[in-house]
């Protein structure tokens, strides 16, 4: 299978170094000039629990240089999916799957309304990366599910090919029927943690170790339960103790969560895809989100006065 990967960071080139090694031509295109830089004249290095080792696979920063491709992985930031995809056309052909793996809600909407609905798949993965260095990635695939889906509920022909890819590169993948429910169970976990530990700046084992911290988070994940249930929609998790607890599931203490790291690089975050995702399907619903709209708020905050630093920083 040809495969393109549109957003190459971590969990991209996790990905994309593990279908590479099972034998499809995968491509990872991404805007990071010296990331791709280095893969392409050093390959990826890879760090996992069988130890280091380099990979040869296809990077580059133009889509064009690729061609149409059967599948289209979509893993940029949120906010950049609109621009991204209009900006790789060139590799959706006839046939062209596009499938988001991104966190949060309503990307499938973006993408729909830039390739037609009948193209996009939907999934979440477990799987995670960390970018140690351009061309250089800490990869965590093993134990890790990835669950695919259409929008319309349908087993299809096509997510079941792709899930064989995935399967056969070491990427224990399932095809659902309810892969809404999916991504609302993995915008739980993420409503558990990831505008706390940005606004308070707080590793796992720190964010853990505060009740009255944990107390906000219950509260933040029973409001996103009640907006899903208000929708319909049929979880798998249904207590928010036990978001709580899987979204620290087999992390060490020290970890961060990518919306700390976002706010550590002094760039925006994808809160208007996670908690803010929750406060606009309650306000449609007619269901109060008032702690997720606080955490968005706080978060808000925090991006401001980082882009007035960074404005006054270049002005001097």
């Amino acid at each position: 299978m040809k495969i393109a990967f549109l957003g190459a960071g971590a969990l991209g080139c996790t990905v994309g170094a593990a279908l590479t090694e099972g034998g499809h031509e995968t491509w990872l295109v991404d805007r990071f000039a010296a990331h791709v830089e280095a893969m392409v004249r050093d390959g990826l290095q890879v760090d996992d629990e069988a130890g280091t080792r380099r990979v040869k696979v296809r990077a580059t920063m133009n889509p064009s240089e690729v061609g149409p491709v059967d599948l289209v992985i979509v893993l940029v930031k949120s906010f950049h999916t609109d621009s991204a995809m209009r900006g790789a056309l060139g590799l959706v052909g006839p046939d062209t799957v596009v499938l988001s793996l991104q966190n949060g809600l309503g990307h499938e909407d973006v993408l729909s309304e830039i390739v037609g609905r009948e193209r996009v798949l939907a999934g979440k993965t477990y799987v995670g990366g960390v970018l140690r260095a351009p061309g250089h990635i800490q990869s965590g695939v093993t134990g890790k599910l990835t669950i695919i889906g259409e929008l319309d509920r349908r087993i299809s022909g096509r997510a079941w090919a792709i899930s064989e890819a995935l399967n056969s590169a070491g990427l224990t993948t399932t095809v659902s029927n309810n892969i809404l429910g999916t991504m609302w169970d993995k915008l739980l976990i993420n409503v558990a943690t990831g505008a706390l530990t940005g606004i308070t700046r707080l590793t796992y084992g720190q964010l853990y170790d505060e009740p009255v911290l944990k107390a906000t988070s219950l509260a933040a994940i029973d409001e996103a339960i009640a907006v899903a249930k208000a929708a319909g929609i049929e979880l798998s998790i249904e207590h928010a103790e036990d978001a709580w607890n899987m979204a620290a599931e087999g992390l060490p203490s020290a970890f961060k969560t990518s919306m700390l790291q976002s706010l550590e690089k002094s760039s925006v975050t994808e809160i208007d895809f996670i908690n803010g995702a929750v406060v606009r399907w309650g306000a449609r619903l007619g269901v109060p989100t008032p702690v997720n709209s606080t955490l968005v708020a706080c978060i808000k905050g925090i991006e401001r006065a980082m882009t007035e630093r960074q404005t006054e920083g270049a002005a001097l």
